[in-house]
């Protein structure tokens, strides 16, 4: 009988074997836990929550509806109205005072839930620090985070916070509201109240919960036990319906799901959030889970006993694999491998056999490659000696031409020094801008030698792109083309060069006040440097840099020509890519 691992797809053989047993394991779980468990425990839990958020939030609104009419009816008193109008003389608003601050403190003793109340107003008079009832300056409003709330509205509510007292530092939530008086704004009246209280009617009797008190913009005012941010559980309710609701929400990276029951209803601005971890609700599913435990053992007893057979079978074509490919040298022994594979497993050794082949036709080509290498390498070394050689040479002539008296000559000879040697660069094809402007301002002094006073020039380079780099010998062709074309038929010129950033790139202008691009027929061409070191930084930067930068050259409206150079910002210059094959 044929072995199917020789005669089948490998990939069928472990698909079909494995998902028969898998699909039936995950089946029997899924059918298991979801059907006994999940939408059982889930819909309970959130149905007992929300009526009984549902019930708190009902006397929560009930309490904090009193402390708003307690404020209304407080503001629109007209003794209060009187006394924050400041018309009185000094006795009579004494007097007043006196009358308003008796009738708050009366509120504070005959409600327990308030804490006290602050009355800002413009001129205070002094309160006592102990006194729940205090005056304060208008001005001070600005100072609570709340207080921002009311230039939208007439009356905030506060998130938790805590104020002073004689007992010490004691958190309360505080309701303000505007004191208006015939369009008049005359102050505000802050009620405070335990947030103890608020906090005990949020909580119930059921001691450990974990819920949050928000108001109708969705901001967070009051929060007991471990809870999400509000910045997690705010896009997950719509503030805009009143309608209850729950909502399961999945879990980020060690933490796990959460299901978040809310109230909200018709005639309360409050929103109550319950947050239940998974793990709790599906705690009472232990049974369950032992079931699945002993479905998932099965299963895996039966997948182990599989696995081995066919892990056998799969891994004995492999390990002779591995044993020739480490065995492989080039020219040395070679390990022979099956050839009765049908399967993968036979294109797997053909393909391998046919690679050990091209290994070797390549080998010997690098063989090949190498000697040629190393040949362009020595021709190469030869070549370097020339440029040095011209550049002693030049430094020779230097010193013979100061022997001689001739300064200018001893000048220029200088200049081309400093340009050749830059122009070497160590072999590399990207130097510095400042580098590369010390390179033009040497040939423009030499033209200028030669010239007298009639060639002028102008170089502006921002200092921030002094260090960056571009290819070398970007100028001298366009400002060369200046000279010798641009200037041929006139006795002085002036060159402008401008280097600068433009955005994300690199702007470089060169002007000139030439004859332009528009050039006689009739004039004889003299040498054709121009037109070919153009071309050649054209090709550079397109090969360097591809076709979002390159160069453009345009007549100038007030004659002569004007060449934009556009590069990319370089803070270091670009590697060479070199490929140098090396016998091991």
């Amino acid at each position: 009988m044929t072995n199917p691992f020789k005669k089948f797809r490998i990939d069928r053989l472990f698909f079909h074997s494995f998902a028969i047993v898998l699909i039936l394991v995950i089946a029997v779980t899924a059918w298991t836990s979801y059907s006994n468990s999940s939408k059982a425990l889930v819909q309970t839990t959130s149905h007992y929550q929300q009526r009984l958020l549902d019930e708190l939030n009902n006397e929560i609104t009930t309490r904090l509806d009193m402390i708003e009419q307690i404020s209304l009816s407080s503001s629109r008193d007209n003794e209060l109205t009187t006394f924050l109008r400041n018309r009185q003389d000094d006795f009579e608003r004494y007097r007043r005072r006196v009358s308003v601050e008796s009738a708050l403190a009366n509120l504070t003793y005959a409600i327990p839930l308030i804490q006290g109340i602050d009355l800002y107003m413009n001129e205070p008079m002094p309160s006592e620090s102990q006194s729940y009832i205090q005056f304060r300056n208008i001005v001070d409003l600005d100072k609570q985070e709340w207080s921002k709330r009311l230039l939208k509205s007439d009356f905030a509510w506060s998130g938790e916070y805590t104020i002073p007292s004689f007992q010490g530092e004691v958190p309360v939530l505080s309701f303000a509201r505007k004191i208006m008086y015939e369009n008049d704004y005359l102050g505000v009246l802050v009620v405070h109240i335990k947030a103890k209280e608020i906090r005990q009617l949020l909580t119930g009797n059921s001691s450990g919960s974990n819920r949050i008190m928000a108001d109708s913009e969705g901001k967070q005012i009051l929060r007991i036990g471990e809870t999400l941010e509000q910045n997690e559980w705010s896009k997950w309710i719509d503030l805009k319906s009143k309608k209850s609701g729950y909502v399961h929400i999945p879990g980020k990276a060690g933490s796990g799901n959460t299901l978040l029951v809310y109230s909200r209803m018709d005639n309360s601005i409050w929103t109550l959030i319950e947050f239940t971890s998974w793990k709790q609700i599906t705690a009472s599913s232990l049974k369950l889970a032992e079931w699945i435990g002993l479905i998932g053992i099965a299963a895996i007893l039966l997948v182990l006993l599989l696995t081995h057979y066919l892990s056998k079978q799969f891994t004995k074509p492999i390990k002779q694999l591995v044993s020739a490919m480490k065995m492989y040298s080039v020219g040395g022994h070679k390990e022979e491998l099956p050839t009765d594979y049908e399967n993968e497993f036979g294109y797997l050794f053909s393909g391998y056999r046919k690679q050990n082949e091209r290994i070797e036709e390549l080998y010997l080509s690098l063989e090949r490659r190498y000697e040629q290498q190393r040949k362009a390498e020595i021709e190469a070394l030869q070549a370097n000696i020339n440029p040095h050689f011209l550049y002693n040479m030049l430094d020779q002539l230097n010193w013979m031409a100061i022997d001689a008296g001739q300064e200018e000559l001893s000048r220029i000879l200088e200049l081309m020094g400093q340009m050749f040697r830059i122009g070497l660069s160590n072999g590399a094809s990207f130097i510095k801008i400042s580098e590369e402007l010390l390179h033009i301002r040497c040939y423009l002094e030499i033209q200028q030698l030669r010239w007298g006073t009639g060639l002028e020039y102008r170089i502006e380079a921002a200092p921030e792109v002094q260090d960056l780099f571009l290819p070398k010998l970007t100028l001298q062709p366009f400002v060369e083309n200046s000279i010798v074309h641009g200037f041929n038929k006139q006795s002085s010129g002036i060159v402008s060069i401008y280097i600068g950033r433009a955005a994300e790139a690199l702007l470089i202008s060169i002007d000139d006040n030439g004859s332009g691009l528009k050039q006689p027929e009739a004039r004889p061409r003299k040498r054709h440097t121009g037109g070919y070191g153009i071309r050649n930084v054209r090709e550079r930067i397109a090969g360097y840099f591809g076709s979002d930068y390159g160069v453009t050259l345009r007549e100038r409206e007030e004659g002569g020509t004007r060449v934009e150079v556009i590069l990319p910002l370089l803070t270091e210059a670009p590697a060479q890519k070199l490929s140098v094959l090396r016998k091991s």
